[in-house]
């Protein structure tokens, strides 16, 4: 592992200050459980990680007639474990446990799940978000590309979010929060997800100078909503295909 700078902040303010205008030379540290992994495989070598769990007011779970919000730096197990969360959005509840084995769980937070890099063979051996061989031929199309990737549009990067639970979240409805020096923003969940043209950029809406600081989830009392996952073996593994559906009912009427 390369050396780095290691700073704990304990307001937002302070972690926002402490990053950099630019990918690559600082990380947040929240869980870990991706970060470290790719720090140890030398994909990323920060020059200053950033552990941001002493921010207080990124932790927990409350509600109110707008709905659901989210900490953060909540781990899925905390989240999954959630009286509310499994009264009123079931779904998501078992998602959530499907998401990770309970170690894994009680170690991930909600912003890390939904920020980790895409599993792709390639950019997890250090060949970058769009891999090429020496000629410049895409190595993906014609490569290892059974689970990590998609194939079938235009986009130079063909790979899919790790994240199990940004599917249902999406058909909840749900919105993500993020602060920066210029203030706050939020958007739907969905764009978030963007398609990199190059190696310098990410697959996050997501400026090197800002943080998630929650996910809001509007209320669900008129939603009837499933997730639903294919994979090769029924313990812990990266679903082959999965699906989340939410519909909005009227009676029995959608």
């Amino acid at each position: 592992m390369r050396p780095f700078e290691y700073l704990s902040p304990n307001s937002r303010t302070q972690a926002i200050s402490l990053l950099g205008a630019t990918w690559g030379n600082s990380e947040i540290l929240a869980g870990g459980t991706d970060v470290l992994a790719l720090m140890k495989d030398d994909v990323l070598a920060p020059k200053r990680l950033i552990n941001i769990k002493d921010i207080k007011d990124l932790h927990g779970v409350s509600s109110n007639a707008q709905g659901l919000r989210i900490g953060a730096l909540t781990t899925l197990g905390d989240l999954a474990d959630d009286e509310n969360v499994k009264k009123n959005y079931p779904a998501l509840a078992e998602a959530l446990l499907e998401a990770a084995s309970p170690q894994i769980r009680n170690l991930t937070t909600l912003g890390g799940n939904l920020c980790q890099r895409p599993r792709c063979w390639y950019f997890r051996n250090g060949l970058g978000l769009l891999p090429k061989d020496e000629a410049g031929k895409d190595l993906v199309a014609d490569g290892q590309n059974r689970s990590p990737d998609i194939l079938g549009h235009e986009a130079p990067a063909k790979f899919v979010s790790p994240s199990t639970i940004v599917p249902i979240l999406v058909a909840y409805g749900a919105t993500i929060r993020l602060e920066g020096p210029k203030g706050k923003r939020e958007l739907p969940l969905e764009k978030f997800y963007v398609i990199p043209k190059s190696d310098g950029e990410r697959e996050h809406d997501l400026r090197p100078n800002e943080i998630v600081t929650a996910v809001w989830i509007p209320p669900a009392s008129d939603v009837k909503a499933a997730h639903y996952e294919i994979r090769q073996k029924a313990a812990f593994d990266w679903p082959l295909a999965m699906a989340g559906v939410a519909l909005k009912m009227r009676g029995a009427n959608v």
